[in-house]
């Protein structure tokens, strides 16, 4: 039996990492590579009982789990970190280690690390393995990370990432700016947890690409042009979007609900307003009953995603009495929606959305507009960039209690839907999008080449 090429494809544990690194492992897989797919174990046990039981076994890849040690504190965003830091890499490598000795004619032959994931990069090199790192938000939060050393040898930010002024940060005259308040390592309320993670991640990154033969981004160029400038090295390969005919999405915390198929099939074309706020995202009870009074405000069919653990209320989730039933005829809530499948849905208008990378490559793919409530990290860029460059958005501010109102939902949400240069930049976006991955655009050709580099 001829040398088969195998890949290791290792994501950060956390379900904004997991689904593009799943998406990449997929199309490796299409193109006839071996691929592992490597989940720390808690997150393992999630993606296997988020399946449906007769779908595991149809599955073109092979999905493993390795610890991290003792069970990471997930309400400790530190400590959580720290642990998957110390007890993946040795397990890693331990597993790649028994993987090439029992496996003659399929040894690994590359590992593709979510760059954020960097200890996976470091094993591989420490092994003499080729090593890609997959960035799984937008080039220009990458640019940003990259510059970060200069940004401090030039006095704007101080060795843990906060800014000394309160004024725009330019990369070059050619790139949008960035809002000193809302920087990739920005986290409301939290400022030990936003020095760790520049420390932790953003300063780790420059030291990833240096190791990595590739570096592989979930975007395409046309998308964000001036910042693929300065990072030449920097490969789109996106969007990253499952094909309709594989079934459930194995990359899910969540089961799907895909009643809300059936559901959209019965509302008039562009009309559904679809809102989902990721992944990790919380509100309080006040906030909840705002976005629901909102959705009554505006009266149109809405698909909403609620989260079991979207409040902050340890008893779950609660809607305003009578809500359910006055929206009965026109609204509906699920915990968890196959979001692709969604946003390519014809009755879908607009995309009420925490602007997560995800879900912002996602709805520009299918020509979707937003209104944007970012939260924190790379979100609040996203929301720049679809409101301010691309225009395909609008943005909803909290008040002085940090409050996003019915009102405000309401306004900016009329506001988006009747405006017809918003509709047809988004369509604009969805044709270039379509473009870069079939054959002759450039996330297309960069795809196939990395591909055949690895078949080497």
């Amino acid at each position: 039996m001829g040398r088969r090429s195998h890949v290791v494809v290792v994501p950060y544990p956390a379900q904004g990492h997991v689904s593009p690194l799943m998406k990449f492992a997929y199309k490796l897989a299409e193109n006839g590579i071996k691929v592992t797919f490597v989940n720390a174990d808690f997150i393992h046990d999630k993606i296997m009982s988020a399946l449906p039981q007769n779908f595991k076994h149809n599955i073109p890849i092979t999905l493993v789990s390795i610890s991290t040690g003792p069970a990471p504190n997930h309400d400790d965003t530190i400590e959580s970190i720290k642990s998957i830091a110390s007890n993946m890499p040795c397990n890693l490598q331990k597993l790649i280690e028994n993987i090439n000795r029992d496996n003659n004619d399929e040894h690994v032959s590359c590992v593709v690390a979510d760059i954020t994931a960097w200890w996976a990069i470091e094993v591989a090199e420490r092994l003499g393995i080729k090593r890609a790192a997959v960035v799984p938000f937008g080039v220009g939060n990458l640019a940003l990370s990259l510059h970060a050393s200069k940004l401090i040898e030039s006095g704007i930010i101080d060795v843990h990432g906060t800014p000394f002024k309160d004024e725009l940060i330019y990369l070059s005259k050619e790139t949008p700016p960035w809002n000193s308040k809302e920087l990739l390592w920005s986290m409301p309320n939290e400022t030990l947890a936003g020095k760790f993670v520049f420390r932790h991640f953003t300063l780790k990154t420059i030291e990833t690409v240096k190791s990595s033969d590739w570096i592989l981004v979930n975007s395409f160029y046309e998308l964000e042009q001036s910042d693929y400038d300065l990072i030449p090295d920097a490969l789109p390969i996106g969007p990253l979007i499952m094909r309709d005919d594989y079934g459930p999405f194995p990359g899910n915390f969540w089961q799907e609900d895909s009643s809300c198929l059936n559901w959209l099939d019965q509302q008039p074309q562009g009309s559904v307003i679809y809102a989902a706020f990721g992944s990790t995202a919380v509100c309080n009870q006040q906030q909840i009953d705002e976005l629901a009074y909102g959705f009554e405000l505006i009266g149109q069919p809405f698909l909403w995603v609620v989260r079991s653990n979207f409040t902050q209320d340890e008893k779950g989730v609660a809607f305003p009495q009578g809500f359910k039933e006055r929206v009965g005829k026109y609204g509906k809530t699920v915990e968890w929606a196959p979001q692709e499948k969604v946003l390519a849905h014809p009755s879908i208008a607009c995309f009420f959305s925490h602007c997560g990378w995800n879900s912002t490559i996602e709805g520009v793919s299918r020509g979707v507009p937003y209104l944007c409530w970012p939260y924190f990290v790379d979100q609040m860029r996203n929301s720049y960039y679809i409101c301010e460059t691309w225009k395909v958005g609008l943005r909803v501010f909290p008040d002085e209690d940090g409050i996003v109102t019915r009102y405000q939902i309401k306004s900016k949400m009329d506001k988006l839907l009747s405006d017809q240069h918003i509709k047809a930049n988004s369509l604009k976006l969805k044709d270039l999008a379509s473009k870069s991955v079939s054959e002759g655009g450039v996330s297309f050709k960069n795809f196939m080449n990395f591909i055949e580099e690895i078949k080497d």
